[in-house]
């Protein structure tokens, strides 16, 4: 069973909700950040590790976009 990816989503305030149709992009400074939906319009995103956001790759919960 794979790990989902869960956010803090900023309009509803409601906390580990999890991320759908989630792309896991690098920033400037070398991070990782997860983007996607709460499934209801709202978009959120989360940082992530290394570790953490290899992982959700490599286990298909997430896509790679960089």
């Amino acid at each position: 069973m794979s790990k989902m990816l869960t956010a803090y989503c900023m309009k509803t305030k409601e906390k580990n909700v999890p991320l759908q149709d989630a792309v896991i992009t690098k920033t400037a400074r070398g991070g990782y950040m997860a983007q996607g939906n709460d499934g209801k319009g709202n978009k959120m995103v989360t940082m992530l590790n290394e570790a953490n956001a290899l992982e959700a790759v490599k286990n298909g919960v997430a896509k790679k976009g960089w």
